[in-house]
């Protein structure tokens, strides 16, 4: 659960990264026309074909292209400002929303502008919680969207379960 909450906070931040920004797709992409994998197919577009960014929701970009309008998935799409980035996975935007500025300091991100007492009286919010879980997956979901996405198994630790790490 945790990891799916950093998730969420990290494309959270995300968002204002992307908007009206210019990209190109890495791999042959279907635009839908909603957010989601189920949703109607708009067009198709080619690899590298040319977008331009106007928002995100979750893991979904909202786009506009000579094929036409619509979503697609946030890593079908790499920014055209690290085009000329070696080994640019296309999460380097994602991950560099935290960024301050382009000196490269990193900023505190999750409580910056937060006080000591708002954490301490911070409430539970159900709804958010629902929605976040809306964005779960099961196994066999993220094998096919790794493999849509050529994207390669890696080993990872799992967080502790409970208390307050």
């Amino acid at each position: 659960m945790r990891y799916l909450a950093t998730l969420s906070l990290l494309c959270s931040l995300a968002a204002s990264a992307h908007a009206d920004q210019a990209a190109f797709t890495v791999r042959s992409t279907e635009i839908k026309q909603k957010p989601f994998s189920d949703a109607p197919t708009v067009a198709t577009l080619d690899e590298k074909a040319s977008v331009n960014i106007l928002s995100r929701e979750g893991g979904w970009l909202k786009i506009s292209s000579a094929k036409g309008d619509g979503w697609v998935k946030m890593l079908s799409l790499r920014s055209k400002s690290t085009a000329t980035q070696q080994g640019d996975s296309g999460l380097t935007n994602l991950l560099n929303a935290a960024r301050g500025d382009s000196k490269g300091v990193t900023v505190a991100t999750g409580v910056r502008g937060l006080s000591e007492e708002d954490l301490k009286n911070a409430r539970a919010n159900p709804q958010e919680l629902e929605k976040m879980q809306g964005y779960a997956t099961d196994k066999a979901q993220a094998e096919k969207f790794a493999h849509g996405a050529k994207l390669k198994p890696r080993e990872m630790d799992y967080l502790p379960s409970g208390g307050n790490s």
